[in-house]
């Protein structure tokens, strides 16, 4: 790519960063209810694969990547601990 196709890409790309973005919260996220068997394939199938959400999610109908993400992370992170024990109780 030459120079001046690059320095445009580059203007017009800055020009594009009035998006309308909301911040999203995680602290705001509702715990994702999952059946006991869904939960058992979902830490079976993190254990073979990863991270690879959308994987997992193609397994378990009516779920999608970003529930099975959420609910891994609200499990498996001590940013949502506390929030973890106040809703046990």
């Amino acid at each position: 790519m030459n120079k001046k196709l690059r320095m445009k890409n580059k203007s017009s790309m800055n020009h594009n960063k009035d998006w309308n973005l909301a911040e999203v919260s995680s602290t705001k996220w509702e715990f994702v209810n999952l059946s006991e068997q869904e939960e058992d394939l979902v830490y079976r199938m993190h254990k073979l694969i990863g991270n690879r959400w959308d994987l997992i999610a193609g397994r378990i109908p009516g779920r999608k990547p970003e529930e099975i993400e959420r609910f891994w992370l609200m499990r498996h992170s001590e940013a949502f601990s506390n929030l973890r024990t106040q809703t046990k109780s």
